[in-house]
């Protein structure tokens, strides 16, 4: 006769049982094991709801496709420098001047000829028309509403730069990617200056990149490339196997000169990581350096930009202004990288988690709660102005 009772409450074995545990362990959040974190789809909160940028980040994974998202999210190989641009943030601590009579607190400062109210601009990004509908238009409508934030307008950027310039009147920027041949590269500043730019970013750190690779290692069901690389001008080449992209790998410094020769708006160069490269910079008529490590989109095991932002503010001794991204968060984050020698900084993920999460109004805010928390940190630190932060504000430990 069988046992029922074996039948109906069979025996557990302890490899059961601890397989269970380690499971049960595995997925607790104290532990970062879970690569993601657990969200909440209950509801989509109101936009007066959001309190920190971070709040946007998991509405806008709720509302973009899957294929847009991780195109925004990731870096390149195995992300490395992508997580060490934010955590480099932990390694900075702040010393405050506990009596210091802050009086009113001004973050407004000039910048290559424009009065910023706040020490910001939004970074280039590609094809805004991935995250919503009305792409890099709402984006600068956001920007200007959000205290005349500069948008820097990609090469890659959904629209025209004509419809882009239209839809909101705060000051905006053109970034280039260069190509081979002068016609492209003139061409396209003439056009970008014609439209209103007040200034140019040429991107030198993407000479063979390969994460716009059509099936990222995140989502492997992607069928194809959410942006497309810039069209070539030259004559095609046969692809090679080693995934480096045709157009790149022949950037001289001479590239500076003739573009300089176009230029009538100041001349920003994006990429720089070295002091060497930013002395070399000026050496070309370069009007700012842009510190980037292309949110760790570019090269993996590069530096953190916040650990070389020192290098570099001591290469150029204050001879032309410091533009930084990569890695911000926060408005104590833009708070260290001014104290670390930076002029101002970019914005690039952020922003965009605003735009997927609510449009134009979700840009307006998100830039909104770092100018807050901007003047929030300087008060508490007890440096009223810009001018009165440096690096006595903090102390470094970078590993």
């Amino acid at each position: 006769m069988v046992d029922s009772r074996k039948t109906l409450n069979p025996a557990v074995s302890r490899r059961t049982v601890f397989r269970g545990l380690a499971g049960f362990l595995a997925g607790s959040p104290l532990l970062h094991s879970q690569q993601d974190p657990f969200r909440d789809h209950s509801r989509v909160p109101a936009l007066g709801e959001m309190l920190d940028a971070f709040d946007f980040e998991p509405v806008a994974h709720a509302k973009i496709a899957r294929q847009a998202y991780d195109y925004m999210s990731w870096g390149v190989d195995g992300e490395f420098t992508m997580r060490r641009n934010r955590e480099a943030f932990d390694w900075v601590g702040l010393v405050p001047r506990r009596i210091a009579g802050v009086g009113p607190v001004q973050a407004a400062s000039n910048f290559l000829g424009m009065n910023l109210p706040f020490p910001m601009l939004i970074a280039p990004t590609a094809r805004h028309v991935m995250f919503h509908p009305d792409a890099e238009a709402a984006t600068h409508a956001g920007a200007t509403a959000a205290s005349n934030t500069p948008f820097i307008v990609s090469n890659a950027a959904t629209f025209p730069v004509e419809k882009i310039a239209a839809a909101a009147t705060g000051p905006w920027w053109f970034q280039l990617y260069p190509q081979p041949g002068p016609d492209y590269n003139r061409q396209t500043l003439e056009k970008a200056q014609a439209a209103g730019c007040r200034a140019i970013v040429v991107t030198v750190d993407q000479q063979a990149s390969v994460y716009e690779r059509s099936t990222h290692d995140q989502n492997l069901a992607t069928a194809a490339s959410p942006v497309p690389a810039p069209t070539s001008v030259g004559p095609r080449r046969r692809a090679n196997p080693y995934r480096v992209p045709d157009g790149r790998l022949w950037y001289e410094w001479t590239l500076l000169d003739e573009l300089r020769r176009v230029a009538k708006v100041p001349l920003v160069v994006k990429g720089i990581v070295t002091g060497e490269d930013a002395r070399l910079c000026l050496e070309h008529g370069v009007d700012a350096i842009y510190l980037s490590n292309h949110g760790g989109r570019s090269l993996d095991y590069n530096p953190s930009t916040l650990e070389v932002l020192p290098e570099i503010a001591d290469a150029i001794q204050g001879r032309v202004p410091i533009l930084f991204d990569s890695g911000i968060r926060r408005g104590s984050d833009i708070l260290k990288a001014l104290a670390l020698g930076a002029s101002a900084v970019g914005l690039g993920r952020v922003p965009l988690w605003g735009l997927a999460a609510y449009g134009g109004q979700g840009v307006q805010k998100v830039l909104e709660i770092l100018q807050a928390e901007l003047l929030q940190a300087m008060a508490a630190a007890g440096r009223p102005t810009l001018a009165s932060i440096d690096r006595t504000l903090v102390r470094t430990e970078f590993l």
